[in-house]
């Protein structure tokens, strides 16, 4: 019962900050590249900085060893994912231009704007070291597989040689080139001067209050009346929130005794990401791909919804693990 009210509190914050950003939008405080402009602080600076420092608080050079180990589980839980995906594309015959959204709906999650914010508030900076490992695999799974899976759906046919190109500069965002340059900082044994220490600190709190203010804006530009519950989407929905966490949960349960070592914190935060909402791009993505942007938003907006309800109990499911 702690652990739920915990992650109720934890969900209540980061709502209020999101619904902070809808009003705020929905009362034209915000002009129309208010969203792009905060995402690209976001991404580009505020993140990094707050990766950076973190690494250096919280990490040590003996440690890194049990941090890369935890690869695994993410890496396996991403392939068995598709596999299960691609099966349910087969099964339930859903149609092109809805199934590489629907394969990267199942497998693939909003880990910088929502996952970032709920790891913060659910286990506070100490989690951030294992945040990344799922955020690693997650950004390599997203741009080097889900958007070729994406184009190649493309029902127009226009846009299939797009599908054979990986876009290496999206395998390497600024949140992951802060993380390496943390880790290379940290193995030289350098300490970070205070004054820098200090003005990263300062910018990557922005991180949390500006991811969820630009959530907010998403889901009042989407529209909440205006999304569609069929079959396709509700079958997305159980991919991200049931499917997605039981594979983690599965691995976890089963691979882990077998010698690999897993602290608690790792175990809760990998599950916890595999049940974040789907990628806020989808319907870009879609777009692109001449795909059902219709389809892809309904999955975004309903996914960035439904998680309110799904953390709480997914947490008090975590304690029994």
């Amino acid at each position: 019962m702690a652990a739920f009210l915990t992650s109720v509190s934890s969900v209540v914050v980061i709502v209020l900050m999101m619904a902070l950003g809808y009003i705020l939008r929905k009362n034209g405080w915000f002009d129309d590249s208010f969203s792009s402009n905060i995402s690209k602080l976001i991404t580009q600076i505020a993140l990094p900085a707050s990766i950076f420092i973190s690494v250096q608080d919280h990490l040590t050079r003996d440690g890194l060893g049990n941090l890369f180990q935890g690869l695994l589980f993410p890496a396996l839980g991403v392939v068995i994912g598709y596999i299960i995906a691609w099966l349910t594309v087969k099964i339930f015959k859903i149609r092109p231009g809805r199934r590489g959204v629907f394969m990267n709906t199942v497998v693939n999650a909003n880990t910088i704007f929502i996952g970032m914010p709920l790891n913060n508030a659910l286990f506070g900076s100490k989690g951030l070291s294992y945040f990344l490992i799922y955020y690693i695999i997650n950004t390599v799974s997203t741009w080097a597989f889900g958007v070729y899976l994406i184009y190649n759906d493309d029902p127009v046919a226009k846009n299939k040689n797009a599908a054979k190109k990986i876009n290496w500069r999206k395998l390497l965002p600024m949140p992951l080139v802060g993380f390496i340059v943390a880790i290379l900082w940290l193995l030289t044994g350098i300490k970070v001067p205070a004054f820098a220490a200090q003005t990263l600190t300062y910018v990557g709190g922005l991180v949390t209050p500006l991811s969820l203010i630009y959530i907010g804006i998403v889901l009042c530009d989407a529209g909440l009346k205006n999304f569609k519950v069929e079959r396709d989407t509700i079958l997305g929905l159980i991919g991200r929130f049931i499917l997605s966490p039981l594979v983690l949960i599965l691995l976890i349960k089963f691979v882990a005794p077998a010698g690999i070592h897993m602290v608690s914190l790792m175990r809760e935060t990998f599950i916890v990401q595999a049940a974040t909402p789907a990628l806020a791009v989808l319907p870009i993505l879609a777009n692109e791909a001449h795909g059902d942007v219709k389809y892809a938003t309904d999955i975004v907006v309903m996914s960035t919804v439904l998680f309110i309800v799904v953390v709480p109990i997914l947490m008090t499911i975590i304690q029994y693990i």
